[in-house]
């Protein structure tokens, strides 16, 4: 793997792919620009070693061609502030103007493009576009592994032009270095916590882990699919009747592969989607009709929190119940701090996917697990053991 790091900077301009489509308020405010702080050490070690630097990203899903409200521009202030650097702006991605100002800069200096995505020959992996966007670099570094799982023109079709000047960035190492730690090199017990809605989703990457882990936690309402599968009883609780001859499948499959799998013994069921609900504890695979399990029950949470806590690797993606309701949040929440307390007993945790990491920041535990991932869709794609475009672009 070619890293930044195997790179003389020094009079050289890096293109450099970033994920910094980050959620803007009304006012085209960032609400949380986790996404730009990730890229920041890979930009600020070239700008240091005394290359310049010129970032492209997306932003948002613009139907057809420039929207302001999807534009870049919005950004060059805050990433101004990050990098304590007079950040340049281009209208365009490509075009004279824009090759103009990439060509212009001077060491110690960054421009940012305008959104890739308004040109829908970037999400079409249009070679000629990527050509295009290839003239505005020496290097080629790819720091967006939130997108890695898309032969998008600046993923992965970019690459083609940089004959041996590719690199990965810090983050784009990162998350590929240290998923490959929890698929290929995994201390034992190995635990993977799945949760989430629905089994659909989960089901390849279950399938792909299965001869990896040693113990299966499965949460969220996917868990009523398995349960209903077994012949259990689930009120209204969300399940996915297509999916439950393949869950009994992966229920068999564990067995004879010799991987614990546990599913909640209890619930917290509710008699509507609602915070105000009326809410009992009762057996998950008992549920009456009408009743809808939300979260997991006493026994769940303290089996669940045995099996974590006594791990030595652990990957968690899901979560456990409804925890953007404060009444369904706890299982989500034990889950999560027992993923702490096996972590500072000495356990490697991983944590990826939306909602994981969403619990994650909302306890403040960011810092008190291993590594959490960026990647989202790219992480869950590289768990199922698909090859990503965007890697392999790199790797080529």
């Amino acid at each position: 793997m070619k890293t930044i790091e195997s790179i003389s900077w020094k009079g050289k301009r890096a293109l450099i792919r970033v994920d910094f489509n980050v959620p803007l308020d009304a006012d085209f405010k960032i609400t949380d620009n986790t996404r730009i702080e990730a890229a920041v050490p890979t930009i600020e070690h070239i700008l240091n070693n005394g290359g310049s630097v010129v970032l492209m990203s997306h932003l948002g899903r613009p139907k057809s061609g420039p929207e302001n409200k999807f534009s870049l521009k919005h950004l060059v202030s805050p990433i101004s502030t990050l990098l304590n650097v007079n950040v340049q702006f281009a209208e365009d991605c490509i075009g004279e103007k824009a090759k103009e100002l990439s060509a212009g800069l001077q060491a110690g200096e960054v421009l940012l493009l305008e959104n890739l995505r308004f040109y829908k020959e970037e999400e079409a992996g249009n070679a000629d576009f990527a050509k295009a966007l290839s003239a505005h670099g020496d290097v080629y570094v790819n720091d967006a592994f939130g997108t890695a799982h898309r032969a998008h023109a600046s993923t992965a079709i970019i690459a083609d032009y940089f004959n041996g000047a590719k690199v990965f960035g810090f983050l784009m190492a990162n998350e590929v270095q240290n998923l490959e730690l929890v698929l290929k090199n995994a201390k034992r017990p190995f635990t993977a916590i799945i949760g989430g809605a629905k089994v659909s989703s989960k089901i390849t990457i279950i399938e792909n882990l299965l001869g990896k882990i040693d113990n299966l936690v499965i949460g969220g309402g996917m868990s009523y699919t398995f349960i209903k599968a077994q012949g259990g009883e689930i009120g209204s609780s969300l399940a996915e009747t297509d999916y439950l001859e393949m869950a009994k499948s992966v229920l068999d499959r564990a067995d004879e592969m010799g991987v614990r799998v546990l599913l909640p013994k209890d619930s917290m069921v509710a008699d509507s989607f609602s915070n105000d609900a009326n809410t009992q504890s009762v057996a998950s695979d008992k549920i009456p009709e009408g009743w809808m399990g939300l979260d997991l029950g006493k026994e769940a949470i303290e089996d669940y929190r045995t099996c974590v806590e006594e791990s030595k690797t652990i990957l968690w993606n899901g979560p456990m119940g409804v925890f953007e309701m404060d009444k369904f949040e706890n299982g989500t929440k034990q889950v999560a701090y027992a993923v702490v307390t096996a972590t500072e007993r000495g356990a490697y945790s991983l944590v990826g996917g939306g909602d994981s990491v969403a619990a994650i920041n909302k306890y403040e535990l960011k810092n008190h697990v291993s590594y959490v991932s960026t990647g989202g869709g790219a992480m869950l794609e590289y768990i199922e053991g698909k090859v990503l475009p965007g890697v392999a672009a790199l790797l080529g």
